[in-house]
């Protein structure tokens, strides 16, 4: 944090900036790999294609992944009384039971029944703030009767209706591991052909898994951002990206997470010595100005929206004003923001170097 940011002790109007609507993604482009690409490095912005990321990176670096899988997490039902519900599933927790967001006129009660697609009824048997507890009866697996009877679980600011084609460009294509309910939309712009100029100039990838939850969206209501109570993800950072990690360091090389969910995975498994460990488990890592990096050393991702915890964990990662300069940069030269938008090279701010 810089002297100026340590005087003035930052609040949620920090992180607020003015976006103009249309600039806000609708559709992905027409091929993965020909978004825009913003690297910045401090001071200074150039703008680039997707396309030449590999040129950015050295062969002794490192590239990390988080290969989560987008499940057809979202649902439309019919209570009792014939009131419409929206449902999102935040976390499935069980064969047959999943933690879901509910909209409707009259939310629903604890011991109610929610009817879904195929005639499918399913019980609540708890609250937890806005997250209810549901129950479906079902005989297959929740994961199973989600892949045939759910949607897409498009953002809300994207505004339409999952299409066909959503199946396949909100899903990365080294997707490996169902559970998450929003893309790792940094990973959505790589293809096989950009994946394999990586190999071909000799950088390594390594893969995490960090099923995104629908809290990501989740607005930070407190003016004092440090009263914000951080959504709970579940994440798998493996034996053999530790390693991963820990060849790139010997051979001097640096890390670069691919997406703000990679770099919370590998920033949670940190030991007391800074080297990365084997480590799975529930993360709430809340990432604001301030925060020491000892894992990621550059951060690929997209443009997030106003007043958001990823727009805190950009501007730690980068510096508030360096970001608040690329953002202005991005808006002016309209650049697409959020999920189906172009992306950002970040370089780690000197302070944390």
């Amino acid at each position: 944090m810089s002297s100026h940011e340590r005087e003035h002790r930052l609040t949620l109007a920090d992180f607020d900036y003015a976006l103009p609507p249309e600039l806000i993604a609708q559709a992905p482009c027409a091929e993965r790999a020909s978004s825009r690409l913003l690297h910045v490095a401090g001071d200074t912005l150039t703008d680039l294609q997707f396309r030449d990321l590999p040129e950015l990176i050295s062969p002794n670096d490192l590239v990390v992944l988080n290969d989560t899988r987008v499940i057809r997490a979202r649902l439309i039902g019919r209570k009792a009384s014939g009131g419409r519900v929206e449902g999102l599933v935040e976390r499935i927790d069980g064969r047959d039971t999943a933690w879901l967001q509910i909209r409707a006129s009259h939310l629903p009660k604890i011991g109610s029944s929610i009817e879904f697609a195929a005639h499918t009824a399913a019980t609540v048997i708890a609250r937890d703030g806005r997250l209810f507890h549901l129950r479906f009866g079902i005989d297959e697996s929740l994961l199973e009767w989600l892949e045939r009877h759910g949607e897409v679980p498009l953002p809300p600011y994207i505004a339409r209706r999952a299409e066909a084609d959503d199946a396949l460009r909100y899903q990365t294509v080294y997707a490996r591991h169902a559970g998450a309910v929003a893309a790792p939309t940094a990973g959505l712009h790589f293809d096989q052909a950009l994946l394999d100029a990586l190999a071909l100039r000799g950088i390594k990838t390594a893969f995490v898994t960090l099923h995104v939850g629908a809290g990501t969206f989740a607005p930070v209501d407190s003016d004092d951002i440090a009263q914000h109570r951080m959504h709970s993800e579940r994440f798998d950072v493996p034996a053999a990206t530790a390693e991963a990690i820990a060849a790139a360091h010997a051979r001097g090389g640096q890390i670069l997470a691919v997406g703000t969910t990679t770099l919370r995975a590998l920033e949670s498994s940190v030991d007391d010595r800074g080297d990365v460990r084997a480590n799975a488990g529930d993360t709430r890592l809340f990432v604001t100005p301030g925060f020491r990096f000892r894992a990621v050393d550059r951060l690929l991702t997209n443009f997030h929206l106003p007043k958001s915890t990823l727009l805190m964990l950009v501007s730690a990662f980068a510096g508030l004003h360096t970001i608040r300069r690329a953002y202005a940069h991005a808006i002016a030269s309209r650049y697409r923001f959020f999920s189906y938008g172009d992306a950002m090279l970040l370089e780690k701010s000197l302070r944390d170097r």
